[in-house]
């Protein structure tokens, strides 16, 4: 809770530092990869911060903290800060750093407003940082404190790969180290550390996409990005055998068995979440009421396909809608030509999970919101930065 001295100076202040701080942001990591370059090897992504969706992720989590402290003076954003909470952790980021990030952020505060930053604006936003930095600290501590180990990465060997879709691939990794691993739940994700052709170490985050709950083998289905820097070196160059380093599992987008009526809508790659709770679903006997709906190019394109179908088939509650761009549609599929349509699909009581592109997310959230669902009970993933937060 703000103290009552901070508070009107950020309520003043919060209109011009909103619309500064996505200027801020891109100084904020020149600066501190300045003075640390080791955080490019193997925390940071550098792809991240050339496209500028790692200042974007920024930005608007220090905005809607920011935001909430005035609106809602009580409480917390729980859920961006859980959000943040598992990426940081997937990353190892230790309460250590957040003076280091604490002093790069406000030089570069400074240098943005000049002398429009005052002593006492500059002290009530170091208190909005502070009353941030220790709730994700909180929320961390807790997150690694669940963990069967406390070891941020341990070594996993390649044991398999399979195509699935059209330009993704499946990978399975066993234990390579003795290290006690983490049984992860349904829609949570590992990060991949990888050394690239530089040897800089990159990491991404993969959503698990087949058996979740073991802990004797990892599985995720990368979609390839031919130009980007990380899916080409898995896709092309990772061979059975091969070592990569992988987190604990994290994430807080972790689907129940029981509950209300459930709709998951994704499109392309975004349906690994999707894939990993129908196989734990039919696989724990779920009757929840179901409803599947997918989008893609075309009916070959669609990763995981035979494994979505076949945990379908178990679940005595579950029915699926397809929409396809192209091609002949299947029997069988519910399948439509064309952008998905969520009109049928819902019900007052539905909780409606989105994995996918994020024009394709925004589609699909407008039309859930405009059927009536609660903002409460439609929840997201995105791949990388939430950029949605920034928005």
């Amino acid at each position: 809770m703000l103290s009552s001295q901070s508070r009107p100076v950020i309520e003043a202040t919060l209109p011009i530092i909103a619309e500064r701080i996505s200027h801020i942001t891109p100084k904020f990591y020149q600066r501190l990869f300045t003075a640390h370059p080791e955080l490019l090897d193997g925390t940071f992504s550098r792809s991240n911060q050339n496209n500028g969706t790692q200042q974007q992720a920024l930005a608007g989590s220090i905005a809607v903290f920011a935001s909430h402290l005035i609106s809602t003076p009580e409480t917390t954003p729980e859920t961006m800060l859980a959000r943040v909470a598992h990426k940081h952790t997937s990353l190892g980021v230790k309460e250590e750093q957040y003076p280091v990030v604490y002093e790069h952020l406000f030089a570069a505060i400074a240098e943005d407003l000049g002398d429009a930053l005052t002593p006492a604006i500059a002290e009530a936003w170091t208190e909005v940082y502070w009353l941030m930095a220790q709730a994700l600290i909180k929320i961390e501590k807790g997150l690694y404190a669940q963990q069967a180990n406390a070891t941020i990465y341990s070594s996993w060997k390649l044991t398999q790969r399979t195509p699935s879709g059209a330009d993704s691939v499946t990978f399975s990794f066993e234990p390579a180290d003795d290290t006690v691993a983490t049984r992860a739940k349904p829609g949570q994700f590992v990060s991949v550390r990888l050394p690239m052709s530089d040897g800089i170490r990159q990491v991404r985050q993969y959503t698990l996409s087949s058996d979740v709950e073991s802990t004797a083998t990892r599985t995720i289905t990368v979609k390839l990005d031919v130009d980007g820097e990380f899916s080409p070196v898995l896709h092309h160059r990772l061979m059975p055998g091969d070592l990569v380093e992988l987190s604990n599992p994290y994430g807080d987008l972790v689907i129940d068995p029981a509950g209300a009526p459930l709709v998951i809508a994704t499109a392309g790659i975004g349906c690994t979440p999707s894939a990993a709770a129908l196989q734990t679903l039919a696989t724990s006997g779920s009757t929840r009421q179901l409803t599947v709906l997918h989008a893609d190019q075309d009916f070959e394109s669609w990763p995981l396909r035979e494994q979505m179908l076949e945990s379908l088939k178990q679940l005595p509650q579950a029915n699926i809608g397809t929409w396809f761009e192209r091609g002949e549609l299947p029997e069988g599929l519910n399948a439509r030509s064309g952008y998905m349509d969520l009109t049928d699909a819902l019900s007052p009581e539905s909780h409606v999970y989105l994995c996918g592109p994020l024009p394709f997310m925004h589609a699909v959230r407008a039309q859930a919101l405009s059927a009536g669902i609660p903002a409460e009970h439609i929840h997201y993933e995105v791949f990388g930065p939430d950029v949605w937060l920034a928005a």
